[in-house]
């Protein structure tokens, strides 16, 4: 006769089972990083006035340098959620949140949108999946 523990998830998966969403956050992380590092990379572009870019753009607040400034800035909060997730602190949920959310309401404003309007669309349909990953499994420290 064996008695169940009521306070204690019985699993079928076995001893390496993981928690529930572990792939989520991995992802999540992941996500976080490749953006960070894209926004990283067009911040610089976009600053050194690069050809990258379509020439004589009109951009709705700033110029092609100002915006290399704000997306290189969203870049680095990028990297420093995705290093919070990554540790599995409550407080790097939000902040992958917010940093996830900012770099999605940025797109429709940089150069990049403008550029290449279908990358700008798979970057923002990742940065939808970050903050529902964030959202419905965050704070879970993945081991």
């Amino acid at each position: 006769m064996s008695t169940i523990d009521p306070g204690v998830q019985a699993s079928t998966a076995g001893p390496y089972a993981e928690p529930e969403g572990a792939g989520w956050i991995v992802f999540a992380g992941i996500m976080l990083m490749i953006i960070a590092i894209l926004n990283v990379i067009y911040g610089i572009a976009a600053i050194g006035n690069s050809k990258f870019f379509v020439a004589d753009q009109k951009y709705i607040l700033s110029s092609l340098n100002g915006w290399g400034w704000i997306t290189l800035i969203i870049g680095v909060l990028l990297i420093v959620a995705a290093m919070g997730v990554f540790s599995g602190s409550g407080f790097a949920r939000w902040f992958g949140i917010l940093a996830a959310g900012v770099s999605a309401v940025g797109l429709f404003g940089s150069p990049t949108a403008q550029a290449y309007p279908f990358w700008a669309l798979i970057i923002f349909a990742l940065d939808i999946l970050v903050i529902y990953a964030l959202a419905v499994y965050g704070g879970k420290k993945v081991e």
